[in-house]
């Protein structure tokens, strides 16, 4: 039988398919395995490329088979898909993953040790919590509307307004009910406050404890939360080639239209990761304000294109700036200095 140079797996919660590839890309192995063969398998398996998409439990498997000899390549499956073949199944799904695993251009997927999941689900959870936190105080503000009592926008004030009404006023115009159930709400949001805190605050330990961490915190608008979801999601940043990579991959990258013959950007993709994304971009509007009154070249750059473009165009700009500052800090292994960055063309 001829030697296996690529396996293609198909991952699956309890049976995995298995498609192999000699030198030429022919397929010399189909086979369906579950979970519990796959260690015993990889020890007799001669050393090969091992594809997989990167699906949970992926990150597990290929630190399994790296241990045994075998180099693993994770990848997109948005990468996968134009090589699936009619009549889609899990054998057809493999046979795909196998063979763009063989592209020479094709972008691969880190593999994350596994101090980087436990950080990528610290976020994950958090940010569940924080996502039932929102709409727990989006149900109050609607009851209280719904009395005739409306409070104005942000967090602190319907804490203000609660305290006022319920503390202070005893509820007085609601029923003895509805006042039991905002108590009771008022005490699930109590709740939620301590257990996001009780995160951040590990967030923070990490990130002085851990030098890459560290390194980030000295980027303006990089606080704990972003400086650990960065460590969780790019480790050191090996991954990408260039700074422009990296924004690209977080979906921070204006898109081009040619039509005519001219180049024009439009807005942001909206691809990549989301949550990153998402940190860096309101880390880049609670930093732009106080960067706009510097006299550094980030500044002079924040405060020139504020004059000319609409404030939020500037909080994405700073965000893709952010992230192309922290992989030069996480590559170069360098704090931050505000006074070396050139100014921007």
């Amino acid at each position: 039988m001829a030697t296996i140079a690529v396996l293609g797996i198909d991952l699956g919660k309890n049976v995995y398919s298995l498609v192999g590839l000699d030198e030429a890309g022919k397929a010399i192995l189909r086979r369906r395995m579950k979970r519990e063969g796959l260690s015993t398998f990889a020890e007799r398996l001669s050393p090969c490329v091992v594809a997989m998409e990167a699906y949970c439990g992926a990150h597990w498997l290929g630190r399994i088979f790296a241990a045994r000899g075998h180099e693993v390549r994770l990848t997109s499956p948005e990468y996968v898909r134009p090589y699936v073949k009619a009549q889609k199944n899990d054998d057809r799904d493999a046979e795909a993953i196998a063979e763009a695993a063989t592209r020479p251009t094709k972008r691969f997927v880190e593999r994350k040790c596994q101090e980087q999941l436990d950080l990528q689900t610290l976020h994950r959870a958090r940010d569940r919590l924080v996502a039932e936190r929102t709409a727990l105080i989006n149900q109050l503000r609607a009851i209280l509307l719904e009395r005739g009592i409306i409070v104005a926008q942000g967090r602190r004030k319907l804490e203000q307004e609660l305290v006022a009404l319920f503390d202070e006023g005893e509820g007085v115009g609601l029923s003895a009910r509805l006042i039991k159930l905002v108590e009771d709400m008022r005490a699930q949001w109590t709740e939620f406050d301590r257990r996001i805190g009780e995160f951040e605050a590990e967030f923070a330990t990490f990130a002085k404890t851990n030098q890459e961490a560290s390194l980030l915190l000295s980027i303006p608008g990089v606080g704990v939360l972003i400086a650990s979801a960065l460590i969780a999601a790019i480790g050191r940043g090996e991954t990408f080639d260039h700074a422009r990579d990296l924004a690209a991959w977080l979906g921070l990258v204006p898109r081009q239209s040619t039509t005519g013959g001219n180049p024009k950007l439009l807005g942001i993709s909206k691809r990549g990761n989301k949550y990153l994304r998402k940190m860096l971009t309101h880390g880049a509007r609670a930093a732009l304000p106080h960067l706009a009154q510097k006299d550094t070249p980030l500044g002079r750059w924040a405060k020139g294109l504020l004059a000319r473009a609409h404030k939020n165009v500037v909080v994405v700009a700073l965000a893709n700036k952010l992230a192309r500052i922290a992989w030069a800090v996480l590559r170069r292994r360098e704090k931050f200095a505000m006074s070396a960055l050139p100014v921007a063309a």
